[in-house]
């Protein structure tokens, strides 16, 4: 079967509110049109039509593809190009059992060698995830979440660790999306952050890692309820 091609309802990059270098704002653009199914499982990726629909050249959809080739959300295949990798549920569910086990080691780790500097850091993510919650705004808090993560992995400073996590993106980007869709989900997470935050806080590395990983377990339920319970 030929290869669906890609839609290409992007709009392009603005080009004066944004002074991130132009792979990492085409990288952020063609993730999130993955993640809302605007770049659907299967779909052929052309550099070319892509770099035309966001208004940029090649060379940093080039790179943005890379990027997520890296997170599983892209794969390469030999003489035939960029796709969008088949994300099935089965497949993305696999990858959030792994992400849970992951995210605990690295809260683990975290509260290890977590600084006072660190915890002021991890709560001003904390309270930006508020804000985010308050707002309403599901792409805000996507935001926001993902950042309290990325400090959270920083703090542990294991480079494996956080390769590993990156490889997992694709779970990481698609599943989030869909578990703070969810009605209820936002205030009940936001409550797991803080609780996993206190425990980073005290050095209770033990309660870090369980705390981290039942909320990413329970997030993976909410996601993929079809699929998470088995």
């Amino acid at each position: 079967m030929a290869p669906v091609p890609a839609p290409l309802a992007l709009n392009p990059l603005p080009a004066e509110d944004d002074l991130r270098p132009l792979a990492d704002r085409a990288y952020e653009r063609l993730r999130e049109a993955i993640v809302d199914g605007l770049l659907t499982s299967g779909a052929k990726l052309s550099e070319r039509s892509l770099a035309a629909a966001l208004g940029i050249s090649a060379q940093p959809v080039r790179e943005a593809l890379r990027q997520l080739e890296a997170e599983g959300m892209v794969e390469t295949r030999p003489r035939s190009g960029s796709f969008v990798a088949p994300l099935d549920t089965a497949r993305l569910v696999e990858m959030g059992r792994i992400r849970a086990a992951l995210e605990g080691a690295a809260a683990g780790l975290a509260a290890r060698r977590a600084k006072p500097a660190d915890v002021t850091a991890l709560r001003c993510r904390l309270s930006a995830m508020r804000a985010a919650t308050t707002l309403g705004d599901p792409a805000v808090l996507r935001r926001a979440n993902e950042a309290f993560h990325d400090t959270l992995h920083a703090i542990g400073g294991n480079s494996f660790l956080i390769r590993s996590l990156n490889a997992l993106g694709a779970y990481d980007h698609i599943g989030r999306a869909r578990a703070l869709a969810a009605k209820n989900e936002p205030p009940q997470a936001l409550d797991e952050h803080a609780a996993i935050l206190d425990a980073i806080a005290g050095g209770e590395a033990e309660a870090a890692e369980a705390l981290m990983r039942a909320h990413a377990l329970r997030s993976l339920a909410v996601a993929f309820p079809e699929e998470a319970g088995g």
